[in-house]
């Protein structure tokens, strides 16, 4: 009945032997969708590439809007923005975002001492201090002048380039943080708490040391991740050979441990008899801050007893109803094992989808730049007296003979932002969006363009009768080959019904964060439900796509009919298919946290100058959690690419392995595909075995 319901089983083709050869473009309307999209993406990134300007982000800005240290200008040497008045900048929002109401010029470097321009009177001091005066300003005017008009600061501070912008250092005291001008402590408000002053004080000098770690330690990060590449390629191998060992080893230490674990809270409970205040209830108790309380109750032990006692017997009722699928789980996981060692190259792979990804996050990441920055500088009126013009947009080569200027002599025409009405800045929100949406759909083919490629070249080993001598030559690259030809259109077909359910979850967080402005309750609680939803959606697409992309592979069908055959199949065989995909993906998971942890421990040990073999060539650190936590990182997504293999490589096998139980029954006209191994565990065997 259950076969009826989700399909008929596959029937015997004596003609399959695998990934067919003979085979038909596939949803060929979504590959015409998909090369629209790009040309359309390629157009946006030309548009916005001939009307943005990159140096809006590289460069800083000075007062009139020229970039400082950009090469072919008189400004080639000078890459640092100065601001006139420096303890205008010093805020909150000046430090997070370098917008300051002062005027801005362009140095060679930051000051490297502090003075005031009353104390300047030495020729030297005045050679100095002229360089941070603006350009062609005559430094004998007086210095109310100088300082009123802001054509020289009032003084200068000691300060370091962040962000090719030079920051006052601050020093921090009880009272708050201060500057040292002629010796002369100056207390600055950086208008925020008291907690934010100090991590706006310290994030600058952290970020430095974090730098200087960075340029010490980066030979013996690459050596870290090196080490993490060959332990994933060894574990694989083992898994060969292992896989059964591990396996059980841990099902039967966490049988163990939530053994001992139901013992404990059960003698907790007996040892807490005839203690006074030990029998009252937990609704009587009410909720109390000070978990230990709830320790010193019976309740709670004889709770934590039985929903222990529970889960044990869960595992142990799942352990004995299906140990066979474990069983059979194990072995398609060996078999997996030995598929690798056949391809190695197969390992090398995500090489090649990391390469493609970078190249879009690159395109993604330059286009959104670039859009950005199409658009004009715009100038507003700043003084520093009353004045009803401020903060309106001005022409800073009209300024001195308009009308503003007239009513308002000490105001000034500054650079405020980039702005203005140019087309691309008219429709900005539009080709984000669109810039946003081609970055997932180009990253989801790409992914499903791998995954297709994979299984395609260990489905051939599955359905090679002779194993390794009828695996076809170069399986990896003719499989890449076929799903570019062939099923580039169900590639695009998959990636972006998964990229239409990333962008909703996009728009779903950008209204979330919106909302929590507005304090509204019940359409955050809508949305979280939705976000909720979304997720699981997410997944479950994910699962369907890497299933229906084997099908892909193997026949060269449609997508969609590719989706039903493998939902289908798996339907008809949903234990085996939950089993398998736990074990598979616990063994994974154990694999990346053994990789991880060994590489984190020894990076631990060697950083902290723990080892005294190698105490000196450790080098001397700020702080050596920093290459720590980046070797740990770094190890984590190397595992996790070559585990990205091994678990397509299973969940492959395992398709071919399901459709050969339905295929074949072992006689001489239709034997099995299967390795021995995994007949034996079946109780199989093939009648005629091949010569």
């Amino acid at each position: 009945m259950a076969k009826e319901k989700y399909g008929d089983s596959r029937r015997f083709d004596p003609n399959f032997k695998g990934p067919i050869h003979n085979r038909s473009c596939t949803d060929v309307l979504c590959c015409l969708l998909f090369t629209l999209g790009m040309l359309g993406y390629l157009a946006v990134g030309y548009m916005a590439w001939s009307q943005g300007d990159l140096r809006k982000v590289i460069h800083p800005t000075d007062s009139r809007g020229q970039f400082c240290g950009q090469k072919g200008t008189p400004l080639e040497k000078k890459p640092l923005l100065f601001y006139i008045n420096g303890l205008k900048c010093v805020s909150l929002t000046v430090l997070l975002e370098f917008q300051c109401p002062t005027t801005q010029i362009c140095v060679e470097k930051c000051p490297e001492r502090s003075l005031s321009l009353s104390n300047a009177k030495h020729k030297k001091d005045m050679q100095y201090y002229s360089q941070f005066c603006q350009e062609g300003v005559n430094t004998a005017l007086p210095d109310t002048q100088l300082t009123k008009d802001e054509m020289c600061p009032g003084m200068i501070i000691r300060s370091e380039p962040i962000m090719h912008r030079c920051l006052l250092i601050l020093q921090k005291t009880e009272s708050g943080a201060v500057v040292s001008v002629d010796n002369t402590t100056i207390n600055v408000n950086l208008n925020a708490t008291s907690k934010t002053s100090d991590i706006v004080v310290e994030a600058r000098q952290v970020a430095m040391k974090i730098f200087e770690d960075y340029t010490k330690s980066w030979r013996w990060i690459l050596l870290g991740l090196v080490i993490a590449m060959v332990l994933s390629m060894v574990f694989i191998v083992l898994l060969r050979f292992l896989a059964g060992a591990i396996i059980w080893t841990i099902i039967i230490s966490v049988i163990l441990v939530i053994g001992y674990g139901t013992f404990y809270c059960y003698m907790k409970y007996v040892a807490l008899k005839g203690q006074a205040g030990s029998n009252v209830t937990l609704q009587d108790l009410g909720l109390q801050t000070d978990f230990y309380i709830y320790l010193q109750i019976q309740q709670t032990w004889i709770a934590f007893t039985i929903i222990l006692g529970i889960v044990e017997l869960v595992i142990l009722l799942i352990l004995i109803f299906l140990r066979n699928r474990i069983v059979i789980a194990i072995a398609l996981i060996k078999e997996a094992s030995r598929a690798l060692t056949h391809m190695m190259s197969s390992l090398f792979y995500p090489l090649l989808t990391f390469a493609l990804v970078s190249l879009v996050i690159a395109y993604w990441a330059v286009t959104s730049a670039l859009l950005s920055t199409s658009n004009q500088p715009i100038f507003k009126v700043f003084n520093t007296t009353e004045c009803k013009y401020s903060g309106q947009i001005c022409d800073p080569q009209k300024f001195n003979s308009s009308e503003v200027f007239t009513q308002c002599p000490d105001a000034e025409c500054l650079f405020a932002f980039y702005g203005g009405e140019t087309f691309l800045h008219k429709y900005l929100i539009v080709f984000q969006f669109y810039n946003l949406f081609m970055f997932f759909w180009c990253v989801n083919f790409v992914t499903a363009l791998g995954q297709m490629t994979l299984a395609g070249a260990f489905a051939s080993y599955y359905w090679a009768f002779n194993k390794p001598d009828d695996i076809p030559a170069f399986p990896i690259f003719s499989s890449l080959g076929r799903a570019l030809r062939y099923h580039t259109g169900s590639l695009a077909f998959g990636s972006l019904i998964l990229s239409i359910i990333q962008v909703i979850r996009v728009i779903l967080e950008y209204l979330e964060k919106k909302l929590k402005v507005a304090e509204n309750k019940a359409a955050r609680f809508i949305l979280r439900c939705l976000k909720c939803c979304f997720w699981c959606l997410e997944k479950c697409i994910k699962f369907l796509n890497r299933n229906a992309y084997i099908m892909v592979a193997i026949y060269g069908k449609n997508f969609c009919t590719s989706a039903k055959n493998a939902f289908f199949l798996l339907m008809r065989n949903i234990v085996r298919v939950f089993v398998l995909d736990k074990v598979t993906d616990f063994l994974l998971f154990l694999g990346k946290l053994l990789i991880v942890g060994i590489v984190g421990v020894c990076s631990f040990f060697f950083f902290s100058g723990k080892i005294k073999v190698v105490e000196e060539a450790a080098p001397s650190l700020n702080y050596y959690w920093v290459p720590i936590v980046t070797v740990v990182f770094g190890a984590y997504i190397i595992a996790h690419g070559f585990f990205s293999v091994y678990g397509m490589c299973v969940d492959t096998l395992f398709l071919c392995f399901l459709e050969d139980l339905e295929r074949n029954d072992g006689s001489e006209e239709r034997p099995y595909f299967m390795s021995k191994s995994l007949q034996k565990i079946l109780n199989k065997k093939n009648k005629v075995m091949s010569k």
